[in-house]
């Protein structure tokens, strides 16, 4: 598979350098010196390709932008230092959205090449122009492109673009940020828009003196020009890519400190939110400190600002030296902030940070590739919050990161990790649950596999390597197996001496690793398996295929869809007969393991390192069943988490009869752990839900009774504070929303006296910070309740405390007021658009609120699609949740229409299909499960 996945790359290689040459030699037709006619008449666009040409080489852009703050437009002007490579009459780059008013050529001496303004040409579709130089250009030689061009500031959430605040006194306020990753660099300065284009930027920035401007370094002077404004200069950046170019112009408040290297650390905020910065500086100077520590490189630039922006689209984005937040994911506020808004403030910050290094400081050469960024940074914010807050218990999340990496990748929908995409949108669709949590559990996969140590020498070696420049997944194999050039040898820099390699050659069940044949099995195909484990005598013998959800194994098209996929899997066992975790690396479609005969019980996939579902089948299940229930700490909480994963993921494959896996989380009631309590209620939650949305009343009150009297002891210990460790936090704020959800008397009743006593304050009470979004859902159902909790979220500056008074609006069972909230957020005034997508979402969840909603993106899909752009995680949010409410054969058909409706967008993304599979499988799991799980509960409430 590697072999025709690098010839595919080779042929398309050899075709563009073809057409570079062909095309070069036609453009190159007149001789140096000679002027011809200029006019863009006779000119017809000189490129084809949506990537553009590499014989053109950014060196260094020259970038003045003035933003007009009054009447939300900007003008400027850049100079770019080109490197020519190839005799050319043309200059191909990005702009988007611009309009150019003049471009002219110099030469290295700053002389014009032409006395005539140049001819721009532009290709919309390509998102290209394409300026014209009567004297050719020649290879070799070194020129500055001069462009000036005016634009609007952007609506959404891309490129150069607005936003807004409301002061504590009602004034709006307005400022002017930047989102360019992937591909919106373009939308504010004509530049050569793709990862491999690295260059330095010197950027200066004009503005009233009323605003403070901020870019990627610190401000080196500020100079008066005309109409009393203000120009900031900047220093020089390193070189980077144009995604990681920002700037930004408000009149937000920072507060400062500085790391243990000299790193200037700033957070910056509306100025009435200044308060809510201050745990974001503790956390950032710590993950710094950490990162430079753990990849034994300084941070390069002097300073590192984060910004909370009012309006984002995104959880955060990792421009160098300054990053951006949307405000819950950066502001802190003690009084109205969770546990869990702390966990999830400390990740983002941890993971833009780690970006400083994987991304910024050594970029993917494209954007198939996008999971050496992402992968990377979400598997860093583990290792690092677990460095920097072990408090935070940040190991217990990892799992779900690959629960949810698993969900996906077991719809014939999936993708392979590295993928191809060129155009806008499917670059967009890059930036999905494969390359983040897949990307991540993989990477935690492989560095169990080499050890801490010798994972982390491997990515020091990497980033140092490939420093400022750009690298693809071959590059990372390479330095975690330590394969060297001989030119690395003999330099010393990067590898040991070939005697040290040797010794370094990871050994591994007595054979030598192929590291790059064992990744490629897991990057370049699409997937994951299962491995079957039956015991016979003193052997273990296993068998991987495929792990489907949407197809079962009596499907006619099941063989078709398991033809060829093979994985290298390092397998990790434990026995009862010692404590040693056993290895053994399995590359064949069947393999057996020698264990013994004294031993009684095998859990396959310790503690879930590994990236596969395990299956145990011949009376496998009943063995494990039995060990939880007699002795469940035989096992970690992690392999007790992972055997309930594997139970129900196998029920929904039709591999398990969900009352066996119902059986097997009958131990729970012994469970002390929060993290395999919550997975094991998580998907009795899950059923009702599914249940509740369906015409099956008695049914959805059965479970519902099932699991309040199931786990009556775990709610009634619950207090209504916030006290207790992380862990005990998150169980409480879980299991008294789902008692109450499930009209649990106690529960409401105590819900209800909280939120009296809240309204009875005027707000100034401050609810227990784990239980407001359970009390805000309860108060919310009456009509006071609901107005009252309104208008809170109008005023509310804390982006915590809206956030959870939204949910707890969601839950109305009102339909006109969820129909209410759903305009509110289309008009964008007092719901941000920001929020629009995860307020679709809420209502969707809501029974009363699933067909609404999903009304609701049909009728303004145009409308949904020009706010987010089609192939945001927004849009693919939109789609797959609010379709994954459903679970019959009429719902499927209705959803099919839809898109039958709007088929070419539609056709261009990925999210369409994996909607579909989910819904599919919603529909198979209900014609299978349902009978079962009805005449199971009827056996329990007998």
């Amino acid at each position: 598979m590697a072999f025709v996945r690098l010839l595919a790359l080779f042929l398309f290689h050899m075709s563009l350098v073809g057409c570079q040459h062909a095309q070069t030699s036609q453009q190159a037709s007149s001789p140096p010196g000679e002027q011809t006619p200029l006019g863009t008449d006779s000119l017809s666009f000189p490129w084809s390709r949506l990537r553009l040409p590499r014989y053109i080489v950014p060196l260094h852009y020259r970038l003045l932008l003035h933003p007009n703050m009054t009447n939300l437009s900007f003008t400027g002007s850049v100079q770019i230092q080109i490197d020519v490579q190839n005799n050319t009459n043309w200059v191909v780059l990005h702009s988007k959205g611009l309009q150019i008013s003049k471009a002219t050529i110099l030469n290295k001496n700053f002389a014009h090449l032409s006395d005539q303004v140049l001819p721009v040409l532009h290709n919309p579709s390509h998102e290209q122009i394409g300026i014209f130089s009567p004297r050719v250009l020649s290879s070799g030689q070194k020129y500055f492109l001069y462009i000036e061009f005016g634009a609007e500031l952007a609506d959404g959430f891309y490129g150069f673009y607005k936003s807004t605040y409301r002061t504590s006194t009602g004034e709006t306020r307005t400022l002017a940020s930047t989102h360019f990753e992937p591909t919106s660099a373009r939308m504010a300065f004509p530049c050569f828009d793709e990862p491999i284009f690295k260059a330095n930027f010197s950027v200066r920035i004009r503005r009233s003196p009323e605003y403070i401007s901020l870019s990627n370094m610190p401000i080196i002077k500020t100079v008066e020009v005309n109409d009393g404004l203000l120009e900031d200069w900047f220093a020089v950046s390193v070189k980077m890519s144009t995604y990681l170019v920002a700037f930004v112009i408000s009149d937000f408040k920072s507060i400062t400190a500085t790391t243990s290297s000299g790193v200037q650390v700033s957070i910056y905020a509306a100025p009435q939110k200044w308060l809510q910065t201050h745990y974001a500086l503790e956390v950032a100077v710590k993950m710094l400190d950490f990162y430079e520590e753990y990849f034994n490189i300084r941070y390069p630039l002097p300073k590192q600002d984060l910004i909370a922006i009012p309006d984002f689209q995104s959880g955060a984005m990792e421009n160098w030296g300054l990053t951006t937040y949307r405000e819950t994911s950066l502001l802190f506020d003690p009084l109205t902030s969770s546990v869990s808004d702390k966990l999830w403030v400390t990740m983002v910050i941890g993971h833009e940070l780690a970006h400083q290094w994987f991304g910024n400081l050594v970029t993917m050469e494209w954007w198939n590739d996008i999971w050496l960024n992402e992968g990377f940074a979400r598997y860093m914010e583990y290792i690092s919050v677990e460095a920097t807050y072990p408090d935070l218990k940040v190991e217990e999340y990892l799992l779900h990161t690959c629960f949810a990496a698993v969900g996906h990748d077991s719809l014939n929908s999936s993708r392979p990790i590295c993928s191809p995409a060129e155009s806008p949108t499917q670059i967009k669709e890059m930036f999905d649950t494969v390359s983040y949590d897949k990307g991540a559990c993989v990477l935690h996969m492989l560095r169990h596999f080499l050890t801490d140590d010798v994972f982390q020498s491997g990515i020091v070696r990497y980033l140092r390597k490939y420093s400022y420049k750009n690298a693809h997944n071959q590059d990372l194999w390479d330095s975690l197996a330590n394969t060297c050039s001989e030119e690395d040898f003999i330099s010393g820099k990067h590898c040991y001496s070939s005697s040290q390699a040797a010794k370094n050659a990871y050994l591994f069940a007595g054979e030598h690793l192929n590291l790059t044949a064992m990744m490629n099995t897991w990057t370049l195909q699409k997937g994951i398996p299962v491995v079957s484990v039956t015991r016979k005598g003193p052997r273990l013998l296993l068998r991987q295929e495929r792990f489907l959800r949407t197809v079962l194994p009596s499907d006619p098209v099941w063989p078709t869809l398991q033809k060829g996929f093979l994985w290298h899997i390092p397998l990790t066992y434990k026995t009862d007969a010692s404590s040693t975790i056993h290895r053994h690396l399995m590359t064949t479609q069947t393999d057996s393991i020698h264990i013994g005969e004294d031993v009684s019980w095998v859990k396959v996939n310790s503690d879930m390192t590994g990236y596969y579902v395990v299956h145990y089948e011949d009376g496998g299940w009943d063995e494990m069943t039995k060990l939880l229930r007699e002795n469940h700490t035989a096992l970690s909480y992690k392999d007790r988490t992972h055997l309930i994963h594997n139970a129900f993921q196998l029920v929904t494959a039709g591999h398990l009869s969900v009352n066996k896996a119902l059986d097997l989380i009958g131990y729970l009631r012994l469970e002390r752990h929060t993290v395999p309590l919550l997975q094991g209620l998580g998907y009795l939650e899950y059923f009702y839900r599914m249940i509740e949305k369906r015409n099956e009343p008695e049914l959805s009150q059965n479970l519902g009774m099932y699991i309040l009297q199931f786990f009556r002891a775990v709610i009634d210990q619950q207090t209504w504070s916030d006290n207790g460790t992380v862990s005990e936090r998150r169980l409480r704020s879980e299991v008294l929303s789902l008692a109450c959800h499930l009209d649990d008397p106690p529960c409401l009743e105590r819900a209800h006296q909280s939120f009296k006593d809240w309204l009875q304050s005027n707000g100034t009470l401050n609810l227990p910070t784990d239980v407001a979004e359970t009390v805000f859902s309860v108060g919310a159902q009456d009509d006071h309740g609901w107005a009252s909790l309104l208008h809170t979220y109008n005023i509310s500056l804390s982006a915590a405390q809206k956030h959870k008074i939204l949910f707890a609006l969601t839950c109305s069972r009102n339909t006109s007021k969820l129909e209410r909230l759903l305009e509110l957020g289309l008009e964008g005034k007092v719901i941000r658009s920001q929020d629009l997508s995860s307020l679709i979402l809420m209502v969707a969840r809501n029974p009363q609120g699933h067909h609404l909603a999903w009304n609701f993106v049909k009728k303004n899909w145009d409308t949904l699609v020009e706010k987010f752009q089609l192939g945001s995680f927004c849009i693919r949010n939109i789609i797959i949740g609010t379709t994954g409410q459903f679970s019959s054969p009429e719902e499927l058909a209705e959803v099919q229409s839809f898109f039958g409706s709007i088929k070419e967008q539609a056709s261009q993304l990925r999210a369409t299909q994996v909607a579909l599979d989910n819904l599919q499988k919603n529909v198979r799991w209900v014609q299978r499960n349902l009978e079962t799980l009805r005449n199971w509960l009827n056996e329990q409430m007998k």
